[in-house]
């Protein structure tokens, strides 16, 4: 055998003892161009009409889905200070309210026994007080010893820590500081507790009725400040590339507008979207807690040429959206990022130039064609 023969023998055997690689799929590696080898009779054949892109400049706006919500901090949930009776509800759902005002009377049973007991704290502070001043006086003339001194003045010391402890516990109930008052001056129990709004806002829900008997902590009213809201954007996963926080967004048909502040990192695995969160405070009157609205984002230009091409140019798969670019081979398969879409347009960024033309009709032989390269 000769030196040739010998050499291309061993080169077979190289390559049958190489691995076999398998073609890299949409999981394995990021997705690129593809091209699909189709000449102009097929192309006739399966009806593909071709159609050249339109260069649109300038920023873009896409319509997003939202829904309007209050902003957690300024939510406030009003709940029952003790058990018992709702005696009277005094405001509405939709109703504004000022900070300490009366919303709701209560009846209780635990309100009667916290100023039961904040009344026999007072008379044994007194006690102890009068104990105190007696006492400091008889040492002073040494009839006591210093030691029965320091016992009373320990029980004074007590008497008036119980004292604070049961008038906090009357604050906590919901007891205001000029009712307290009241109380030590007249020795008179209350037998209702007045529910008060904790701060200005509009009572957004009504959890409770007159006649109802609530437990300690129940809630009973929902209260918000309205000013500044949020919305909650849907943002599709290839739209929230181009959106930061900064982008502005407005509510067609109203004053509504404001700026986005933070943007989810979890995705919807239902649809595939993130959210986005926007703060209101222009217009932000005009908008409802729980409204769904259609907004319209403005995306910053990232240095990809954006284009208008035909609805149908544009198909989803594998996770991402596609045209399909004519060349003198064939096709060449390309992802885009979808700005905005209408019935009979679409506007998109890609690496495109000005006199490519993309399949606007008969894309299905494509579209198999490009399922063949990345999988159902």
């Amino acid at each position: 055998m000769s030196s040739a023969d010998s050499l291309r023998r061993w080169l077979l055997l190289l390559v049958l003892a190489l691995p076999v690689v398998p073609v890299a799929r949409a999981a394995d590696a990021p997705m690129n161009d593809v091209l699909i080898r189709m000449d102009e009779r097929r192309a006739r054949a399966a009806g593909i009409d071709v159609t050249r892109v339109q260069p649109e400049g300038g920023t873009a706006q896409t319509m997003l889905p939202g829904t309007v919500a209050v902003p957690p901090q300024q939510l406030r949930i009003v709940a029952a200070p003790a058990a018992g009776l709702v005696e009277t509800v005094l405001v509405a759902p939709n109703e504004p309210v000022k900070a300490g005002q009366p919303i709701a009377k209560l009846r209780s049973t635990d309100l009667l026994e916290a100023q039961r007991t904040y009344l026999q704290a007072l008379s044994g502070e007194e006690l102890a007080r009068q104990r105190l001043i007696r006492d400091e006086q008889m040492f002073k003339e040494r009839i006591i010893a210093e030691r029965r001194l320091l016992t009373t003045r320990a029980e004074a010391d007590f008497a008036r820590t119980t004292l604070q402890e049961r008038e906090q516990m009357l604050a906590l109930l919901g007891m205001a500081e000029a009712d307290i008052k009241t109380l030590r001056e007249s020795r008179k129990m209350a037998a209702a507790l007045v529910v008060t709004a904790p701060e200005e806002g509009v009572v957004l829900e009504t959890r409770t009725s007159a006649g109802e008997r609530v437990a300690a902590s129940a809630p009973l009213f929902s209260i918000a400040r309205l000013k500044p809201l949020w919305v909650n954007l849907q943002v599709p996963l290839p739209q929230a590339m181009m959106i930061e926080p900064g982008t502005r967004m407005s509510v067609p048909g109203t004053p509504a507008q404001g700026e986005v502040i933070r943007l989810g990192r979890s995705v919807d695995p239902a649809t595939q979207s993130v959210t986005a969160v926007v703060e209101v405070t222009d217009g932000a009157e005009t908008l409802r807690p729980g409204q769904v609205v259609t907004a319209a984002v403005a995306l910053r230009p990232n240095g990809t040429p954006q284009w208008r091409v035909p609805a149908g140019a544009v198909v989803r798969h594998a996770g991402r959206s596609w045209v399909f670019v004519r060349t003198a081979e064939g096709f060449r398969a390309r992802p885009v990022t979808v700005i905005s879409e209408s019935a009979g347009a679409s506007s998109i960024r890609a690496g495109l130039a000005p006199d490519d033309q993309v399949a606007s009709r008969g894309i299905l032989a494509l579209l198999a064609e490009l399922t063949d390269v990345y999988g159902g």
